[in-house]
């Protein structure tokens, strides 16, 4: 039986903490419609509930309950097992503010962050409620060098471990997983 994805982009229902990490500010203007739609995870810091996945996809829709449908999807290139978790999100602190706290688990929230975000909501960087969790997030499955290096530069500002950064595989062996 696979191991189930305990959830991409900040899970974290353990921890059940939706705060920003300490020194940081989420994005004001957020629009969560426009962030609605597919994320291609670009790299992350690693935890268990993400250990050997790539292939690794973020989809947000509106659930008809108004709160947010989160399904993260992963794939174990060595074995083939694709995981997944599906999870709800709902909006977190002032309005217009990007933040938003995730649940896999009941009612254990984890926050999630967002920190940098492209003017056309091109990318992203997120972060949970510490600095042990990163990610840099875009809507294709590559993103520009020259962006993947500020976005690192802006984490390592920011006092995240980006020397730890994993880039995600996205390329032709997630074809087939597609």
């Amino acid at each position: 039986m696979p191991r189930p994805l305990l959830g991409l982009l900040i899970a974290l229902p353990l921890v059940g903490c939706t705060g920003l990490p300490k020194g940081t500010q989420a994005v004001s203007g957020f629009d969560l419609e426009h962030y609605l739609g597919s994320w291609y995870e670009i790299a992350r810091l690693d935890h268990r509930f993400e250990r050997g996945l790539d292939c690794v996809t973020a989809d947000y829709s509106r659930r008809e309950d108004g709160q947010i449908r989160v399904l993260n999807r992963g794939v174990d290139l060595d074995t083939g097992a694709v995981n997944e978790a599906e999870g709800r999100a709902r909006p977190a602190g002032n309005d217009g503010e990007g933040r938003l706290k995730v649940s896999f688990f009941g009612p254990f929230y984890g926050g999630y962050n967002v920190l940098a975000l492209d003017d056309d909501y091109q990318w992203s960087l997120v972060a949970g409620p510490s600095r042990d969790y990163l990610w840099i997030l875009a809507r294709t499955p590559t993103l520009e060098a020259a962006t993947y290096a500020a976005l690192v530069d802006e984490a390592n500002a920011l006092g995240f471990p980006v020397e730890a950064l994993i880039e995600v595989e996205q390329g032709d062996a997630c074809a087939p997983f597609r």
